[in-house]
Formats: structure tokens, C-alpha cells, sequence
């Protein structure tokens, strides 16, 4: 009667709250001192690798509970496969045995169930031999079925909590994304509300760009392998896969996989398409330092923000696409004036911050109005065309060339000096003044100023005052020629002076 009382108080106590880790908590605390165990642990069943893991111990020996055992393996696992304890008297005669503390002698090991299904096994070991009579044995059965039911409980509850969290994390997600219509900030602030929400231990965004993904933005605690910018062969990889199948890839164990990652640390990691509007724009990786991070049941929620974060980068796209028309010339398809107006105020900061030079070479077509008179202005708009092509194929990737108005082109030279400056204005000149252009029976030529900063000037008018002073100068010296700007007042005056 008094071990009735006993099962049932035991029982009260794990049946008392919903909580995984009390609940866990409980079932080690009566197995210990209700049933006089030095050792006890209680494993779950990792349906994804059907192993065994354990979730909470005590009186093991240092690292043995970082082992994982797969069902049908040791005592424990035995007892997961046959559905029934197992009872070892003497460890020592049976090959079965996993070592997990150098002073057990007996073991028994009772299955978890819910239902017909195993979740777990609930492990007592002994440092005497042959120490579990039947009663014991009949006792620790009972009690564990009603380990059982609390563990589910604490399942069930806890997934709840989850899903509500999760939930809201996507509510938050999609309020957050839809309000940024810069893509850099956007992406930034995607990997920043998925590490958070989904508490995984880096986030990242690879897009497509041609035959390769780019790692657009990432955020996290891992040590990266690949740079932001970095790019990676669309094909390759479980990112490259999970594009070209369109689905979700789950890999819970990713320290054999064969590709080397995108992080050093990485456990698992969980690989989901970007599609919006059928168009596949890219991947979301979630990286977990930890084996066995996600479930099948995190697929779902994070599959619901991908198809978020996949429409808000599209949108902006399209912003960005706006943008860029904004800041393109109808004619040429080159910059425009207002775009250089942004640029040079970034080049110069940039030049500043980093105590390098920057060039602005401002050109203009040669008697251009003469031309429009004498081949019609169709013939002239093909100029203008052709024209920006040359300069846009003879400039850096770095630089940039607009069409400043009419007839005049204004060029932004990154990182020169007054001499590269010159040199680069020199090679367009000659490169316009030999090509053949279909329909212009004569040679058609450009006139040049170039100016530097610091050399002519620390702000956006004293530089373009400057290069238009040498196109200025190069017109009155004849035309077809390319001229430096003339040395600053206040340099002339240093000099004057000495």
C-alpha cells in the first residue's frame, strides 16, 4: 500500500506542470530518491535519425551522455525496439552494454510511449548487481507511463507555445519587411528578425545573379568561410539544390556533409527556395551550431517567412528598377545629370574619408549643332548613342559616365589622379576622333576638361567649375583636344607670394 502511494504522489508530481525541463526535472528526482538510483537518465527519441539522445541525467560519467544510440543498439536502445523493458542484472555478462558510468553493475532501461509509439527510454542504472526485483521492475513500468503522459504533455504544450511564438515572429517579420523598400537594409534586417525569431545561429541570403548566388546579407555568431559578396556556382551545394528543385532541404547533420558550408561551426542547416510569383530570386539559409537543430515542424513556419522575405525582396526590385530609370538618360541609356549630381557628392566623401584622389572629366561633342544641321537630328541622336557606348566600353567598372545635357557628357573617375584623369580623357578623344560613325561623312571629335580632387578643389562647384573651365579652354585652343584645369586661385596666390 505504501508503494501505491508512492507511484501515486510520484505520479502527482511529474502530472504537475507543463514545463519540458520540470517535467524532466521530476521524472530524475523521484527515480533517484524514491527509488534509490545513483544513476538515471532519460533519453528521447530523435525521430528524424531514429537515435536515441539524451535529454537529462544524472550520476553519468564526464562526456558519456554527449553519445547518441541508435534503436536496437545497448540496452537502451533495445528496449526502444522491443517496446518493453529490458533488465540486466549483471552489465558485465551482457555484450550489450554501453559503458555510461564506470561504477554501474545492473541496468534497466523502460520504454517512453505514447499511444504504440516509443518517444523515449527512461534509463536507471545501479551500482549494486542484481539490483531491481520484480516489484521494482513493476513499479518503474507503471511510473513510466505516466512519465510518459507528462512528457507529451510537455510536448504538446511547448509546441503550442511555439507555434504562437512563430506566429507572431512571422506577423512581426511581415510588417517589418513590407516597410523596407531599400534592398541592402531589407535583406540586413530579414537575417537580423529570422536569428532572432527562429533562434538559429546564422541567417543568410543568397540570390541568384546570372549562372551564380551571391551571399547578399547574412547575421549571426558562426564563423563565415564566404565573404558578403562572395559568390557561389548556382548548381553546387545543398543552396544550389534546394534552387534547382525548388523544395526545402533539411540536413540535421551536417558535419559529414561533402560540400564545406558556408560557416565553419555549422550543426544542421535548413535550405529554403525565395520564390515569388513563380519566379525563384534565390535561397534562405539558416545555420544551427547544433546537431539536430530543426524538425519537420519548423518547416512549415520558416517556408511562410521565405515566401515573405521572397515578395518584399521583389518589390524591392521593382523599387530599385524605378529607381534606376529615374537615373537614366532615355536617349543613351546612360546616367543622367541628376544621378551625377548624387555620385559626385559620394565620390567626394569617399575620396576624403579615404584620403584618395577622385577625377571629373566634363566633354562635349564638337560643333554638334553644325552636324544636327547638316544630317538631320535622327542622325545626331545615333551620335549622341554611340558615343556614350565608347565611353561606357573604355571606362572602368568603378567609374561612371553620364550625359550631363545636350551635347555634353560629365565622366566620374574613382581613385585618379590628375594625370590618370588626363590620360583617360586623351584615350576617348582619340577613340571618337578615328571611329567611323555610319552616315557622317566627316570626322567627329570632342573637347575635354578634366579637374581632380583635392588638386582643383574640395567640393562638388569648385571641381565641375574647374573642368569646365579646362573644356572651356580647350575649345578656344582649336577643338578635338582635351586640357587640364587651370591651377586654383588660391594656389597661384601661394605661389605669387614666395
Amino acid at each position: 500500500m505504501q508503494k501505491i502511494a508512492i507511484l501515486y504522489d510520484a505520479s502527482q508530481a511529474v502530472l504537475s506542470t507543463f514545463d519540458l525541463d520540470e517535467v524532466l526535472q521530476q521524472i530524475l528526482v523521484i527515480a533517484r530518491d524514491y527509488f534509490h538510483l545513483q544513476n538515471v537518465a532519460i533519453l528521447l527519441l530523435d525521430k528524424d535519425t531514429g537515435e536515441l539522445y539524451v535529454r537529462r541525467q544524472v550520476g553519468w560519467d564526464e562526456g558519456q551522455d554527449k553519445a547518441r544510440v541508435k534503436v536496437g543498439t545497448g540496452i537502451t536502445g533495445a528496449a526502444a525496439q522491443l517496446k518493453r523493458p529490458i533488465y540486466t542484472p549483471d552489465v558485465s555478462k551482457d555484450g550489450r552494454y554501453i559503458l555510461a558510468a564506470k561504477t554501474t553493475r545492473s541496468e534497466l532501461a523502460v520504454p517512453l510511449m505514447v499511444r504504440d509509439q516509443v518517444v523515449g527510454v527512461l534509463d536507471c542504472q545501479s551500482e549494486n548487481l542484481n539490483h531491481f526485483d520484480s516489484e521494482t521492475v513493476d513499479m518503474l513500468t507503471l511510473f513510466s507511463t505516466q512519465a510518459s503522459m507528462a512528457l507529451q504533455n510537455a510536448r504538446l504544450h511547448s509546441l503550442e507555445r511555439q507555434r504562437a511564438a512563430q506566429l507572431e515572429a512571422i506577423n512581426a517579420i511581415a510588417q517589418q519587411t513590407t516597410a523596407v523598400l531599400d534592398l541592402k537594409e531589407l535583406l540586413s534586417k530579414v537575417c537580423l528578425l529570422i536569428e532572432h525569431a527562429f533562434q538559429v545561429s546564422h541567417v543568410s541570403v543568397l540570390l541568384k545573379d546570372e549562372e551564380d548566388l551571391v551571399l547578399r546579407a547574412s547575421h549571426g555568431s558562426l564563423t563565415a568561410r564566404v565573404p558578403e559578396g562572395g559568390r557561389l556556382p548556382a548548381g553546387a551545394g545543398p543552396w544550389g539544390r534546394s534552387l534547382m528543385e525548388g523544395k526545402t532541404l533539411l540536413e540535421n547533420d551536417a558535419t559529414a556533409a561533402a560540400d564545406a558550408g558556408l560557416y565553419v561551426e555549422t550543426g544542421s542547416r535548413m535550405c529554403i527556395p525565395l520564390v515569388s510569383f513563380g519566379q525563384t530570386l534565390g535561397v534562405l539559409v539558416l545555420d544551427s551550431e547544433r546537431v539536430g537543430a530543426f524538425n519537420a515542424n519548423d518547416t512549415q513556419p520558416l517556408e511562410s517567412v521565405a515566401d515573405i522575405c521572397a515578395t518584399a525582396i521583389q518589390n524591392a526590385h521593382y523599387v530599385e528598377r524605378v529607381k534606376q530609370l529615374a537615373y537614366l538618360d532615355g536617349l543613351t541609356g546612360i546616367f543622367n545629370r541628376r544621378f551625377f549630381e548624387l555620385r559626385i557628392a559620394e565620390e567626394i566623401e569617399r575620396a576624403r574619408r579615404f584620403g584618395t584622389g577622385m577625377g571629373v572629366i566634363m566633354i562635349d561633342i564638337d560643333q554638334f549643332k553644325r552636324l544636327n544641321d547638316e544630317f538631320g537630328h535622327l542622325l545626331g541622336d545615333e551620335v549622341l548613342r554611340q558615343v556614350s557606348s565608347l565611353f561606357h566600353q573604355q571606362l572602368r567598372k568603378i567609374d561612371v559616365v553620364c550625359r550631363y545635357g545636350g551635347e555634353e557628357f560629365a565622366i566620374l573617375l574613382s581613385q585618379a589622379t590628375p594625370q590618370h584623369s588626363l590620360a583617360v580623357a586623351e584615350k576617348l578623344r582619340r577613340m571618337v576622333e578615328t571611329w567611323q560613325f555610319p552616315g557622317v561623312a566627316r570626322p567627329v571629335t570632342i573637347s575635354a576638361g578634366t579637374a581632380n580632387y583635392p588638386d582643383h578643389g574640395t567640393t562638388r562647384d569648385e571641381i565641375v567649375k574647374a573642368a569646365d573651365a579646362g573644356l572651356y579652354a580647350a575649345k578656344q585652343s582649336g577643338r578635338n583636344r582635351v586640357c587640364l584645369a587651370p591651377q586654383p586661385q588660391r594656389e597661384l596666390a601661394q605661389v605669387s607670394g614666395k
